[in-house]
């Protein structure tokens, strides 16, 4: 599989230029599969997925102008036969995954069986957004925060500070955006003090492109890389 792991979408044109090199053909002649399941443990959560659809592009994803667009929803997928789902995700170009909560969205990653699926998909690429691009890194920065959210007798919790890991790095998003908390590098580098592999900070006009396990940085604005203190 192909990554392009974003913090706030396909910002500005290095990065746009960055999908379509990994697509390999324009992105009015791809096909992509919008995942929204992240966002729904957020009051609002319903409408925010339907924003992100249908709303201004200022997380530009959905609105790109694909060939073809459809919504994969993890939850529904449990209760659906394979045969009826799994076609869809291997014949996309692209699987656009959206940002919110990453216990939630690795939980229902997991459950829907889509994280098995995922290393076999060598020709889709993984758009992540904020939250939909910790998902695949093996730790899980917003793990405190995410605890919040976890609804009474859920086994949820269990694991929170870990993610899928289908890359060996891990990303702390929207560096330095001033309407959020934690996100300063001094913060950042104190989490990353206690990860054992590399971490990507990176402000919402930065991605990073990842194929065959080659780690590129696409940016036009600010990012750090971290490396983990000598044990």
């Amino acid at each position: 599989m192909k990554f392009l792991l974003t913090s706030s979408g396909i910002r500005n044109p290095s990065i746009s230029d960055a999908l379509v090199d990994l697509l390999g053909k324009p992105i009015a002649e791809s096909t992509a599969l919008f995942i929204p399941t992240g966002v729904y443990p957020f009051p609002g959560g319903a409408e925010r997925a339907w924003k992100a659809v249908h709303g201004p592009a200022h997380i530009p994803l959905c609105q790109l102008g694909w060939k073809s667009l459809g919504i994969l929803e993890l939850t529904a997928l449990p209760s659906i036969r394979e045969e009826n789902w799994v076609p869809a995700v291997r014949e996309a170009d692209a699987l656009l995954v959206w940002g919110g909560d990453v216990l939630y969205l690795t939980y229902w990653l997991r459950q829907s069986g889509l994280a098995d699926l995922l290393p076999s998909l060598s020709d889709t690429v993984y758009v992540g957004v904020s939250v939909g691009s910790i998902a695949v890194t093996p730790y899980n920065c917003d793990a405190e925060f995410d605890l919040g959210f976890v609804p009474d007798g859920s086994d949820m919790a269990q694991g929170a500070d870990r993610a899928l890991g289908l890359v060996d790095f891990t990303l702390y998003p929207h560096l330095d955006h001033p309407d959020m908390e934690d996100v300063a590098l001094s913060d950042i580098q104190k989490w990353a003090s206690g990860i054992p592999v590399p971490t990507y900070a990176i402000d919402d006009n930065t991605a990073i492109k990842v194929v065959d396990g080659t780690v590129e940085v696409i940016s036009e604005g600010d990012w750090r890389l971290m490396r983990p203190s000598a044990r």
